[in-house]
């Protein structure tokens, strides 16, 4: 067969073998679903063996006709061996946490083998031309491997086909299943590189939080190890013969309103990415802050890791302009 015929029947053959549309998750791998071919090294193997076993035919020499005939029943106790490594094997999951655009995505998957069995080297990777690949090892049963896939846009993030693939034990075959999830990843805008300041809050003062570098006191507390001697509070200490030191209180200032009609100036995806640094902002400050956008109900006024996560979305899924 020529070299150019080759890679396109191959091609054709690994179309047959991949899921044609994405499926929920858990998934496991029935034979049905593991395929196996022989690998470079496993056909010049099988050549090797068949010039042996032609020469012991050729001279009578029954050693050499027995040794030919035990390496071919190595060679396909092999096959049967990297099918066995897939088979029984189940997808759990498939998770991630969202990054923002332009970071890598660590996409975890987690894997159970259904039949008890050892199961080292499992390669896991993207099967287009990427670099996304790791090694899963299932250790009592269980397994977890971590795969980057790069980000350039915000929004869902569509996993493409996951290969679990083995050359174990022999190196002779190739045994390889696909896995599809139809679950989206989420991608965050990427904030703004740099802008202006998170705008001040409107109205009275409504938030403070303990702060060393604060304003007011706020009250006295017992010495700890590792305090500054600045924070002693000599004076009340002497009076009842014990270390006490000021623990500070610093205004934060009214909620911050993210308004995104307030940045008609800007264009479009400018504007999610200034929100997007201005939630960042607001979080590192312990601001309360709420996000307005067009055709969304109001978000907050809050703040935390699920706030966060709930206004980020809200940006990472608007139309794309």
């Amino acid at each position: 067969m020529s070299r150019t015929r080759w890679p396109r029947l191959r091609a054709r053959m690994l179309a047959l073998t991949r899921p044609r549309d994405p499926e929920a998750l858990p998934v496991q791998f029935v034979p049905r679903r593991v395929y196996v071919l022989p690998t470079r090294f496993g056909m010049f193997y099988a050549a090797l063996l068949l010039v042996m076993v032609g020469g012991a035919l050729n001279y009578n020499n029954n050693p050499a006709l027995l040794l030919g005939l035990l390496l071919a029943g190595a060679g396909l106790a092999s096959l049967v061996a990297a099918q066995l490594q897939l088979t029984g094997l189940r997808v759990v999951a498939i998770e991630a946490e969202p990054v923002a655009a332009g970071t890598p995505l660590q996409v975890r998957v987690h894997a159970h083998g259904v039949v008890k069995r050892v199961r080292r080297g499992l390669q896991v990777d993207d099967d287009r031309a990427s670099d996304a690949q790791a090694v899963l090892n299932l250790d009592g049963d269980h397994g977890e491997v971590q795969l980057a896939f790069a980000t350039e846009r915000r929004g869902w993030f569509d996993l493409p086909k996951l290969r679990v693939s083995t050359t174990r034990p022999l190196g002779l075959a190739r045994a390889w299943a696909y896995v599809w999830s139809e679950a989206p990843l989420l991608v965050y805008p990427a904030p703004e590189p740099h802008g202006p300041p998170l705008p001040s809050g409107s109205g009275d003062p409504v938030q403070a939080r303990l702060h060393p570098s604060g304003d007011d006191v706020h009250h006295l507390r017992a010495y700890r190890a590792g305090d500054a001697r600045r924070a002693i509070a000599w004076k009340p200490s002497a009076r009842r013969d014990t270390l006490l030191v000021r623990e500070y209180e610093q205004p934060l200032g009214a909620d911050v309103l993210l308004d995104w009609h307030a940045m008609d100036s800007l264009p479009y995806e400018a504007r999610i990415a200034r929100l997007a640094r201005w939630i960042d902002e607001a979080e590192r400050d312990d601001r309360r802050y709420r996000l307005v956008l067009p055709g969304h109900a109001d978000l907050g006024a809050d703040h935390g890791p699920f706030h966060r996560h709930a206004c980020l979305r809200a940006l990472a899924l608007m139309p794309h302009g």
